[in-house]
């Protein structure tokens, strides 16, 4: 074998390896009642649950609370099977939060009643919806 062909057997070896290992990271949504039976079992490795901020029937949102110095602030969400949880993130509030459509959050139960969040994402309303558009007909 030539040595150009060795070469590269090694780099589609290494790149093999690491779709291997990078497969074995990938973390699946979970909802508040799995993360706390896996914090429950001693496993503390951050977990993906998706859902909705508490909203009034106004569509306000509610239970967010921002601690005095705002470095800081709670809230309720709602997963996706419906179990409401109180959210701790120790950062500063996002812009947009409050108008965001769906939430992500990233972290573990630190406690039997607080889930803690390392990271939050959020899909947020469009700015380029689509809009009906209203013409003066002849």
């Amino acid at each position: 074998m030539k040595k150009g062909h060795i070469l590269g057997l090694g780099i589609i070896a290494v790149a093999i390896m690491i779709i291997v290992s990078s497969i074995g990271d990938a973390s699946s949504y979970e909802s508040f009642s799995t993360a706390k039976e896996m914090a429950n079992n001693g496993d503390d490795d951050p977990i993906h649950v998706v859902g909705q901020l508490t909203k009034d029937s106004m569509g306000t949102v509610t239970g967010l609370e921002v601690s005095e110095d705002k470095t800081s602030f709670t809230f309720s969400m709602i997963d996706n099977d419906g179990t409401v949880q109180q959210v701790y993130y120790n950062e500063p509030v996002p812009s947009d939060f409050v108008r965001s459509e769906q939430v992500v959050v990233i972290g573990s139960y630190k406690t039997d009643k607080m889930f803690v969040a390392d990271k939050i994402l959020m899909k947020c309303p469009s700015k380029y919806q689509e809009t009906e558009l209203k013409t003066a007909s002849m």
